[in-house]
């Protein structure tokens, strides 16, 4: 049985190797970036670890004897799962590995915004001294309410991380329930438009779908409070960001922290990089040095089981 790495940013594979010499089970590594080197790095390979390069229909039907790709991470769309349900190959992703570490990132970034360090460090480097004039304005934190997008396992820990500061919560999610918010002590949102014009920041929780492509835009943009901060740790394509950008720059705003973008790394021209009035982070959310780890060890795990034939514990498709 084949096993290879596409690609990955991992400095060591040494994770991996552990966990499939334990099942007898060895591994190649590659560092495909284009489709034509992610056609041979999967040729004649039974599992596949991809992480960021993409893995459209034409690199798929190239991979003649794949049955199973692991996708490291929780987003999986740089892999084509239709084509590969067609197929017949299974395609799994690692959901669970950095769950507090992105709560964690996103809760940094809503205070670090609401309450203005990055502005008031910038400030002081510029050698001004004036608190009012970088300031406002900035709320309390418990007259202000959190607005999260999506309340899965990230929106709740967040949630949790949160509401010892005072913040009010509010999510907007279909999945969730009236009695489920009410137990979370969660106000839940009837429409993304009430959430985005309440909220004094919002927080992206959301899969990206083609629904939720861009659902952040120069429209829903104008739903929301001029003094509003929007937070982006979820997945880059959730938001328009040179929509985004006019509206900063036209002071629409009152800022945006984004960890993730639709292209990675952000283009050097992209006009976020004009806008002071936001944090950007280099798609960092996940990282710990435990998360990393993790993340490695249950991609392999999920091939150790496909290859013993034991039930896969994260499967996103079916065939």
């Amino acid at each position: 049985m084949k096993i290879v790495i596409t690609d990955s940013n991992f400095t060591s594979d040494q994770s991996e190797r552990e966990v499939l010499a334990g099942a007898g089970l060895t591994l190649e590594r590659f560092n495909a970036k284009t489709i034509e080197e992610m056609k041979e790095a999967g040729k004649d390979a039974t599992a596949v670890l991809v992480q960021f390069s993409p893995a459209p229909r034409e690199v798929l039907e190239s991979w003649k004897s794949c049955k199973l790709i692991v996708r490291y991470g929780i987003g999986y769309d740089n892999v084509d799962v239709q084509a590969a349900t067609e197929l017949g190959i299974t395609v799994c992703n690692v959901p669970s590995y950095c769950l507090d570490e992105v709560a964690d990132h996103t809760a940094s970034l809503l205070l670090s915004g609401l309450r203005k360090i990055v502005a008031f460090d910038a400030s002081v480097r510029r050698g001004e001294w004036n608190v009012e004039k970088v300031a406002k304005p900035i709320r309390k934190f418990d007259e202000s309410i959190i607005g999260l997008v999506g309340f899965g396992r990230i929106g709740a820990r967040v949630a949790a991380r949160m509401r010892p500061f005072g913040f009010e919560i509010m999510a907007y999610d279909p999945y969730l329930s009236e009695d489920k918010a009410t137990e979370l002590g969660v106000k839940k949102a009837a429409s993304l438009r009430e959430l985005l014009s309440v909220a004094d920041a919002v927080s992206l929780h959301s899969p990206l779908t083609a629904e939720t492509h861009h659902m952040i835009n120069e429209q829903s943009l104008s739903w929301m409070k001029p003094n509003a901060w929007i937070v982006n740790t979820s997945r880059g394509g959730l938001i328009n960001t040179v929509d985004l950008a006019r509206a900063l720059l036209a002071r629409k705003l009152d800022g945006a922290a984004l960890d993730v973008f639709e292209r990675e790394p952000l283009e050097a021209d992209h006009p976020l990089r004009q806008c002071a009035n936001v944090i950007l982070t280099p798609h960092a959310a996940y990282y710990s040095d435990a998360s990393i780890d993790n993340l490695q060890r249950q991609a392999a795990e999920e091939i150790v089981r496909f290859a013993k034939g034991e039930p896969l514990q994260s499967p996103v498709n079916r065939v």
